[in-house]
């Protein structure tokens, strides 16, 4: 008789009868799967990683090519509003080798 509780017995019992199940053809190294080599899963990955560097390129071009906000660009030089400044015509170089036209007396 054995000195385990009757749960135990049985319970051994079943696992020696499922282990007497297994034969060495059983653990032999299963074949590599086949079937197609990308599945959904991994195209939808590499088309999202691919859109993803082109939001990212995408961006990065638009600041470089922008300009940083950070750097405001320049001012115009002020101008007094109050003051004009008149300024004298200067003559084309054509107009100053001409000869004169000669005025009527």
């Amino acid at each position: 008789m054995s000195t385990h509780p009757p749960i135990e017995d049985r319970l051994r019992a079943a696992l020696d009868a499922r282990a007497r199940l297994i034969s060495a053809h059983d653990l032999s190294p299963s074949r590599p799967p086949t079937g197609p080599a990308w599945g959904t899963r991994r195209i939808r990955r590499v088309v999202s990683a691919v859109a993803a560097a082109a939001v990212v390129a995408a961006a990065i071009a638009f600041l470089l090519l922008s300009g940083s906000p950070g750097r405001p660009r320049p001012a115009p030089p002020a101008r007094d509003p109050g003051v004009t400044h008149e300024t004298s015509p200067v003559p084309s170089p054509a107009e100053s080798t001409a000869r004169p036209t000669p005025q009527p007396r």
